[in-house]
Parts: C-alpha cells; structure tokens; sequence
C-alpha cells in the first residue's frame, strides 16, 4: 500500500504549531507567572516603585520612569520569554517527551518540525506581548498607538534570541545543565546593562560594546523609539538588519542541528 501523502510544506509547519497548541491549551496555567506575570511585576516595582524616586529628566526623555521602562520591559519580557521557550522545551522534543521522533515518523521533515518550533515561539512571544501591553495600558503607561508597533520590535529581539537558543538547545544530549549558563551569565546580565533600565551610555566605555551586541539592546532602542514616534531611518535600519540577521542565521543553524539529531 502506498504510504501517506507529503503535505504542503507551510501545513507542515502549522501542524507542528497545531500540536504545540493542543498541549498548550490544557496546560497555560504553568506558565502564565513566567510569560506574563514576571515582567509586570518587574513594570510595576521598577517602574512605579523605584520610579517614583526618579524625576523626569534628559535621560528618561522628558517621561516618566514608569512610562519610559515599559517598551523596554515589553521588549525584556520578550527576549525572556524566549529564553524559556528556546531552552528545555526543546530538549524535552528529542530526549523527554521525544515528539520531535514521533512527528519526523510521518512526512513532516525535521527541517520542517524545526521552522514550526519557531514559528510557535513567535506566537507565544506575540500573544504575551499583547497581553503585556493590555496590562501597561490599563496601568496608564502606554503613550499611543505606537506601542503596537513597539509590541514588533520586541517580538522580532524576541526571535533574534530565540532562534540561535534553538539550534543550541537542539545540541544538548545531558540533562538541561548547559542552559544554567545561559539564564546565569546571558539572559539576567542582558536585562540588567542593555538599555533597560538605564541608558547604555551611563555604563563604563568597556562595557558598552557588550551591551550593543546584544539583541535585548537593538530591541528596546526601537520599541523605545516607536513608542515615543522618535524613529529615524538609519538607526531603524541598522537595528532591525542586526536582529533580522540573528534571526536568519540561528534558523539555518536550528534546521542543521535538527536535521543532525533527528538523523535525516
């Protein structure tokens, strides 16, 4: 008998997407203090906490704390998100719950299992997002509808971080203590010297490079940009080419180490 029919390449991918939804859908409770709580937490203490020490100066333009930090934790909380999605979530596929095995046992190509990770990755990290600015906009914090574009920006850093993470992760064949460093020495350090909390420029000259290659950086300069409708061409363009860049590559390299592990 013949086997079964190949589907279309994009309905490959969505249907991996499908089946990370139906987990999802019976178990997002588990993750609603990760993806959506912890940034407004940090929003509200920083921003109304802290913030209100902080007076509206040069180094805030001119807005408040709290209304400066949030396309910054907006474009934090996504790069953080992704951090989590791009980690263990992955080697749970090849070594736990090893469904990556079970859906290269049907038509769907590792390098499709791979693009339909990712592309679940960026619907998870758009939908906290959207729940985030939900949130700061009822906290008063949104200044205009130049947050949706802010919301973009965050969820492309978002991706320029996850995307390598990925292909990382899809080397891993211990039990997930590789990732500690990554949390430890990457993604806590990122959130804190990236443009955050402060501008970059009040961090020493040698620390400043480290900061500038940072997707969370090119992230929060144009989430801060868009939200404030300061958005000039080239800085945009550069930012974005950077992020866009990332992305690209980390994908092609997350395809490779799928198609290595998965054996095909």
């Amino acid at each position: 008998m013949p086997g079964p029919t190949a589907p279309h390449p994009w309905q490959a991918r969505f249907l991996v997407v499908e089946s990370m939804w139906i987990w999802y859908r019976r178990n997002w409770r588990a993750t609603v203090v990760s993806t959506v709580l912890n940034p407004v937490f940090f929003l509200v203490a920083m921003g109304f906490g802290l913030g209100s020490q902080i007076q509206p100066g040069a180094a805030t333009g001119g807005y408040g704390y709290a209304v400066y930090l949030m396309p910054a934790m907006l474009a934090a909380g996504a790069v953080q998100n992704a951090a989590g999605e791009s980690t263990f979530p992955i080697l749970s596929g090849f070594k736990w719950s090893r469904v990556y095995w079970g859906m290269t046992a049907t038509p769907i190509t590792p390098a499709q299992v791979a693009t339909g990770q990712l592309l679940w990755i960026l619907f998870r990290l758009v939908f906290s997002g959207i729940v985030f600015v939900i949130v700061g906009a009822a906290l008063g914090v949104v200044t205009g509808a130049g947050i949706i574009l802010s919301l973009v920006f965050a969820v492309l850093a978002g991706m320029a971080f996850a995307a390598p993470l990925v292909a990382f992760a899809a080397t891993i064949e211990g039990e997930g203590t590789a990732f500690n460093p990554v949390f430890r020495f990457i993604v806590l350090p990122m959130t804190l010297l990236a443009g955050t909390f402060f501008p970059v420029t009040e961090l020493p000259a040698l620390v400043r490079p480290i900061a500038w290659i940072t997707p969370l950086w090119h992230g929060t300069e144009l989430a801060r940009a868009a939200a404030f409708w300061n958005l000039e061409f080239w800085p945009v363009a550069g930012h974005m080419a950077y992020l866009l860049a990332l992305t690209g590559i980390g994908a092609a390299l997350a395809v490779r180490n799928f198609r290595r592990r998965l054996g095909v």
